[in-house]
């Protein structure tokens, strides 16, 4: 045992053994007075003999504690078989179960007819079922993650993306604009021809004229779900033409749909024949409004959306698409993307983001708790964004915004070192909101009691940003992932307590929490799709394997 060896090594190393009792001729000159030191100085020597072999023990039984890759995969093994034998319907899932698995729900009350696309829906269910499949090689798992792609292919829109949610029931189908019905037979494009030829763009898209068609950007809905068809798609060797094409058919109508500055909406409600016109849509650098409301005007004027990460979410997915096709239109996209971007940051002294911008690049209202302000958290999003980018580029002139809008949100902390979601445009005063009497919000400059459905006030990331600002600066060229932040130390503890608390069905399960929808807490606990999905990422990154997403938010 090395323990033992440091342990045993002689004081007197190297010199002459004396024989008990017996005095050198340099303990004989060391009289009375010097041997109480000798005795403190050999005690010393024993205590840090044992300190070292205490440590060495507790790494040893820190070691022991780590679960063995065996352990991790059989344990990732048993939670996917549990989540799609017992919790997906039709291949795809929902966010959350009772622990009983009688009640069930995503944006509301779902039934055994309905999935949800919207993350934390099927998509990230489905891009965990690949991490797993890719730290087990099992091909039952693959076939897991196949169901959940053809379920999303199969609810796939005609006019390209998805809606929060998908439902499959025959009653839905005269409604609907599914490019598929339920035995797979193409439906014809029910938008009239005359209407799919007529200029686009939010001034039409928001009337919604064909609201069961609206493919939707907000909140990661049809960007997430094309992200990973395009993944299994390159896993299954392109060889499932139903997935294959959903993914073509998603990518061309995302593409078309973007602004000529770079920009998207939150929403179309019809496949984009030919994309936003330059006359329409004219390119502009942002800038303040002479004025702006203090009241909502309920009226959604604002065509360029970043608000939850909307521009941020199709340029990861327009990487990654030209990534596995090696389409360099893909990469123009997400480049494009970056310009507007670029176009978007404030001028002093707000070098910053809004959440959405009128067609003038104005900050502009959003729902009547989102001003025309400048944004801390997606300005966050944003500068995450650039250096996804540059990653995925190579090029550092990507990285430049991010220096002048890291100082102004520095100077724009909270005493707390917190941030307010909003700053008002131009005086820089933190922007919050209380709920009326009787309903609603109401803007106020106080923080004393803000409306608790919404983040105004936010735990920043600016650290984060900056550190790996420093990093992709340092390289001659940016490349590589993002880093993961846990050490493998806490990986490996984290591994071990996922393991430890997975019930003997394979079901990582809440108790004391109640679900958003369904009343009451259930006694059975939840089962959460975003837990399964954050506990198979940890597991998978402690044996070194499983995607990182390029974004942190």
């Amino acid at each position: 045992m090395s323990g033992a060896a440091v342990v045993g090594v002689p004081a007197s190393a190297g010199h002459a053994a004396q024989s008990p009792g017996s005095l050198s001729p340099r303990d004989s000159r060391i009289g009375n007075q010097e041997r109480p030191n000798r005795l403190k100085a050999g005690l010393q020597r024993v205590a840090t003999a044992l300190i070292i072999l205490l440590l060495l023990h507790a790494a040893q039984l820190t070691h022991a504690q780590q679960p063995s890759c065996d352990e991790v995969t059989r344990a990732l093994t048993k939670a996917a078989a549990f989540f799609h034998d017992h919790v997906s319907i039709h291949g795809g899932y929902v966010y959350a179960f009772s622990g009983d698995l009688q009640k069930r729900e995503g944006e509301g009350v779902t039934d055994e007819h309905t999935i949800w696309v919207q993350p934390p829906g099927t998509p990230l269910v489905g891009e965990a079922m690949l991490d797993v499949f890719e730290a087990t090689k099992d091909a039952k798992i693959l076939g897991y993650a196949k169901e959940a792609a053809l379920a999303l292919a199969q609810r796939q829109l005609q006019s390209g993306g998805w809606h929060y949610g998908a439902h499959f029931e025959t009653v839905s189908e005269k409604k609907d604009f599914h490019r598929f019905d339920l035995d797979w037979k193409p439906v014809p494009d029910r938008v009239p021809e005359n209407e799919r030829a007529i200029s686009v763009g939010w001034d039409v898209w928001k009337r919604r004229t064909f609201e069961a068609n609206l493919t939707i950007l907000d909140d990661d809905t049809t960007q997430s779900a094309l992200r990973f068809l395009v993944r299994i798609d390159k896993v299954l060797n392109f060889a499932e033409p139903r997935i294959h094409d959903a993914a073509l058919f998603g990518l061309k109508s995302l593409a078309q749909a973007q602004y000529p500055n770079g920009a998207w909406s939150a929403s179309y409600d019809r496949f984009p024949d030919q994309s936003p016109s330059n006359d329409g849509f004219p390119v502009k650098k942002a800038s303040y409004p002479d004025d702006w409301p203090r009241k909502w005007p309920k009226d959604f004027t604002g065509c360029y959306v970043i608000n939850d990460d909307l521009v941020a979410d199709a340029m990861h997915t327009m990487l990654r698409a030209h990534e596995v096709y090696g389409d360099a239109r893909y990469l123009e996209c997400a480049k494009k993307a970056g310009r507007f971007f670029l176009l978007a940051q404030m001028p002093d002294p707000q070098p910053a983001w809004a959440q959405q911008y009128d067609r003038d690049m104005h900050p502009v209202w959003s729902r009547a708790f989102e001003p025309s302000a400048i944004s801390s958290r997606e300005s966050e999003t944003v500068m995450e964004a650039l250096m996804m980018l540059a990653r995925a580029t190579g090029d550092k002139s990507w990285l430049a915004p991010i220096p002048k809008a890291l100082a102004y949100l520095r100077k724009s902390l909270l005493p707390d070192g917190k941030l307010a979601r909003f700053y008002e445009l131009k005086t820089n005063q933190p922007i919050y909101f209380q709920r009326k009497k009787g309903g609603g919000d109401e803007m106020t400059y106080s923080n004393a009691r803000p409306a608790d459905h919404y983040g105004f006030i936010i735990d920043p990331i600016l650290d984060e940003i900056e550190a790996e600002h420093r990093r992709l600066s340092a390289m001659p060229k940016p490349a590589g992932e993002r880093p993961i932040k846990e050490t493998p130390a806490e990986l490996s503890k984290a591994a071990r307590e996922i393991i430890a608390s997975m019930d003997e069905r394979g079901a990582w399960v809440q108790h004391g929490v109640k679900m958003k929808h369904n009343k009451g807490v259930p006694p059975s606990g939840v089962i959460f799709s975003e837990v399964f999905a954050k506990n198979v990422a940890k597991l998978c990154n402690s044996i070194g394997v499983g995607h990182r997403p390029p974004l942190s938010q």
